[in-house]
Parts: structure tokens; sequence; C-alpha cells
């Protein structure tokens, strides 16, 4: 047993420790631009890696990007045909708007570039958008539903995605992408019909958690149908749930202990 579990506590141990000494978590402020892509990079990597952990991964599909923070009509986006499982941060491409790879050894998946770098030069305040052929995502996407507010959690989405209503194959047009772009909107996802889930934030840690939480609400909203009668929140406290959860500081928070967990079991991720 640790010593500190046999020290015995006394009344006046129990005063409460200040606010000011707890720790706490806040997203990081740069001052250089090379230690602040290299944590987009980081970032990014770890965000592919519990993709691939949760098995969001269908073959070559899917993929996440993060915007340069320096050159930022430029992004950062996972090679393809390379395993979620596998990718290190040396590894990633980074890409211009010509959709030409300027950094990295592999090609691009000619889909994320068609469809990120729409969403990318339409969303100044997007740093990064998830996308992948994960199960739940595509079943809801091929059933014409919403997101609806059936648990605290998807009140995340509540009146904050949409759906693209097209379907006519991989998306290798950016003409497509510039419509996808377009529905999107504000919001912070989009379904895309007989597709599947895509998400954008303002750090990478956001959209790759709003990806993850859409993904189990859809898992949880296509149970609870199966089963039977489903019980939506009512609009005052899914408004009210949204205004709690749904913030961009809040994504970003719910995708620490995701960090931890990644980045203490899968160190290799770094290189």
């Amino acid at each position: 047993m640790p010593p500190s579990s046999r020290e015995p506590l006394t009344r006046e141990d129990l005063s409460p420790i200040p606010a000011e000494e707890l720790i706490t978590r806040r997203p990081p402020v740069f001052d250089d631009v090379a230690a602040e892509r290299r944590h987009r990079k980081e970032r990014l990597t770890a965000a592919l890696r519990l993709f691939g952990r949760f098995g969001f991964e269908e073959g070559v599909a899917g993929h996440i990007t993060a915007r340069d923070p320096e050159f930022t009509d430029h992004f950062w986006v996972n090679p393809f045909a390379v395993s979620f499982k596998h990718i290190r941060v040396s590894d990633l491409l980074l890409v211009n708007t010509d959709g030409q790879v300027v950094r990295g050894r592999h090609p691009v998946n000619e889909a994320a570039f068609a469809i990120h770098s729409a969403i990318h030069h339409a969303r100044p305040d997007v740093v990064a958008a998830a996308h992948s052929h994960s199960l739940y995502g595509k079943t809801l996407a091929a059933t014409g539903q919403f997101l609806e507010p059936l648990t605290q959690d998807s009140c995340a989405f509540y009146q904050d995605h949409t759906r693209f209503e097209e379907f006519s194959g991989v998306v290798y047009d950016t003409d497509y992408g510039k419509r996808i772009a377009a529905t999107l909107g504000a919001n912070k996802a989009i379904i895309l019909a007989n597709h599947g889930l895509l998400t954008a934030g303002t750090s990478v840690d956001s959209a790759a958690w709003w990806f993850i939480t859409m993904e189990r609400s859809a898992q949880a909203q296509l149970i609870g149908k199966a089963t039977g009668d489903t019980r939506p929140i009512d609009h005052e406290n899914a408004k009210l749930t949204h205004d709690q959860i749904g913030t961009e500081s809040l994504g970003w928070l719910m995708f620490q202990p995701l960090w931890d967990q990644i980045t203490r079991s899968e160190p290799d991720l770094f290189d």
C-alpha cells in the first residue's frame, strides 16, 4: 500500500484547496509557429490513431485534416492507403491549394482534397475537419434521419448539424466538395447521405471529438429506435444542453482523456 494511503487525516487537514492550485487543462497558446505546427501534427496523428482504435477505418477511406498555422491555405492530412493505426507524425502530408503534396512521401487521397479543401476555404474559423466511413454514421446517413436530441451527448449537435442529400459516387470533383461545404454552413457537423459523417472544429481536438461523440450518438439513436419508441429531449432543454456541452472549448476538453490514453499506450505516433 502506498505510504500516502496510510496517512491519517484530521479535521484540520480538510480545508479546501485553493482553486488556483488545482490542475486545470486549457488549450495551449503559441508564440512560435513551428511549435504550433508540431502541436497540430501531433494532435492530428493522435486523432487518426484513435479513429483506428475505435474501428472507424474502412480500407483507404477516411481522413482528418489540420490547417497549417503559417501557410493557412495549406493543410496536413493522413497519407493515402496507410492504416490509421500505424500513422506517425512523420507520415503526414502537407497539401497545397492545387491538391499537390509539398511535404510527405505518399500520395494524397483525392476525395480528402476535394472535400477538405472546400471546407477549409469556406470556413476560415475551421482548423480541422474529420470524416470516415464509420458503421453507425453511414447507417444513419442511409436512413434520411437527422441526429435527434435523444441523449445529453447528442444535444451537442442540436440545431448545429445538417444533411447533404446528394450522392453521386466518390467525391473527386472539387465542385461537389464546394456544395458539401456550402451545405455545412456554420454548423459543426454534416451527415452525407449514403456516405457518412463529417465534423469540423476550431482545433484538431474538437473536430475529432465531435466525430467520435456523433458516431456514438448515431449508434444510440439507431439502437433506441430499433428497440422501441424514443423520447426526445424537449426544445428548451436540448438548446440549453447544446449551449453547455456543444462549445468548442468543451469539445477540446473532452478530447484530452483520449489524448492521454493514446499517447501513453502508443508513443511511437510521435516519430
